[in-house]
């Protein structure tokens, strides 16, 4: 008698669906029969467990197998307006009348022999109990469509703040970019072209994946690699790099834009300020069931805060939230900060089995 709108999967009926239905149903006719005879136990407990067996039993099969012939509600599984109250009220009196004949065969008796009296508690309780579970039914149906709906709705606000987060870092990055290319063009001018030619090969695949919230790992590396080929312009030979990522996590997916702002972290407080400059090293690995993304470098070192986050660094910032954003409560940002110099920015969240993931995209 459930009728909720998974019932029905890709057009095809959910047998699945339909038996969980059916127990729920019979749970509903035990708890009937145990009332039925705690009411009269002088009565053995045999006779109103069948009798409420087969009078459930044929009630969930003319209204939970019958409805699937009518268009339906997407709220609630049931037919629409008029069709819902005739279906349901076809079932009741269909399943008593069907279900009796059923129990008498079984026992061998008629009960329309019963008194007046007798036959109507029979039917008023076969009406009451209908209505009640079919009620339940509807009710749950509904249920189940609020919580579809609301599990999208957050869904789509969680993909709408991260293109929001994703549109702040951008700029940020850009007028960094373009503030450094300013310079180089006056002091450098060939090394100011090569630098505008990474620039628009870091934006032209920038764009590619502005559609999505997600993307795979290897695509977060390979942006990576873009913007350090864009900064090593500009650095010279005062920045190495070094992009480690296995292969069976390549295709693992996380929030675009993602580690870009640790790597500019690293580049703006910690290299930059150092006269030799240094190295950074962007790594990823599997532990256990984390994925553990790791940036660190050589540089002179960020003065940490009292939570563990750099002092100042809007992408920090960003990539912190970010990583709340998409995984709550799940997932860790920790900053070290050895006396020695140098930084390490260890993220961990939970590692997703590549082959059952999926990409989402930015698009409702």
């Amino acid at each position: 008698m459930q009728s909720t709108p998974r019932t029905l999967v890709a057009g095809r009926i959910d047998s699945i669906a339909l038996l969980r239905h059916y127990l729920q149903t019979l749970a509903f006719c035990l708890a009937i029969s145990a009332f039925q005879y705690f009411a009269s136990p002088d009565k053995p407990y045999q006779v109103p467990l069948v009798y409420s067996l087969c009078i459930g039993s044929a009630t969930w099969a003319i209204i939970d197998l019958g409805r699937l012939a009518f268009p339906r509600d997407p709220e609630t599984g049931w037919p629409r307006g008029v069709a819902a109250l005739l279906l349901a009220l076809t079932g009741i009196a269909g399943g008593f009348f069907i279900g009796t004949f059923a129990a008498d065969s079984w026992f061998g008796w008629s009960s329309w022999q019963q008194s007046p009296a007798q036959m109507r508690v029979s039917l008023l309780v076969a009406v009451l109990a209908g209505v009640a579970i079919c009620y339940y039914f509807y009710a749950q149906g509904k249920s189940h469509y609020l919580q579809d709906q609301m599990q999208r709705a957050q869904r789509q606000a969680t993909e709408a703040r991260l293109k929001l987060l994703e549109t702040q870092l951008e700029p940020h990055m850009l007028f960094n970019t373009l503030a450094n290319l300013r310079v180089l063009i006056k002091s450098d001018p060939a090394r100011a072209q090569q630098m505008l030619d990474h620039l628009i090969a870091y934006l032209r695949a920038t764009l590619g994946a502005s559609r999505a919230s997600e993307h795979a790992l290897q695509t977060e590396f390979e942006r990576l690699r873009d913007y350090l080929a864009l900064m090593a312009v500009r650095m010279g030979a005062r920045l190495q790099y070094t992009l480690d990522l296995p292969p069976e996590l390549s295709n693992h997916p996380v929030p675009t834009l993602l580690l870009q702002p640790l790597v500019e972290n690293s580049i703006r407080h910690g290299l930059e300020p150092k006269v030799e400059g240094g190295s950074i090293e962007v790594s990823a690995r599997r532990e256990g069931d984390w994925l553990t993304l790791e940036v660190s470098d050589t540089g002179v070192g960020v003065k940490a805060g009292i939570d563990g986050t750099p002092a100042g660094g809007f992408g920090v910032a960003q990539v912190r939230e970010r990583l709340a954003t998409a995984y709550g409560n799940q997932c860790t940002l920790e900053f070290i900060a050895p006396s020695e110099g140098g930084t390490r920015a260890t993220l961990r969240f939970p590692y997703k089995d590549p082959a059952t993931a999926t990409v989402r995209s930015g698009a409702p």
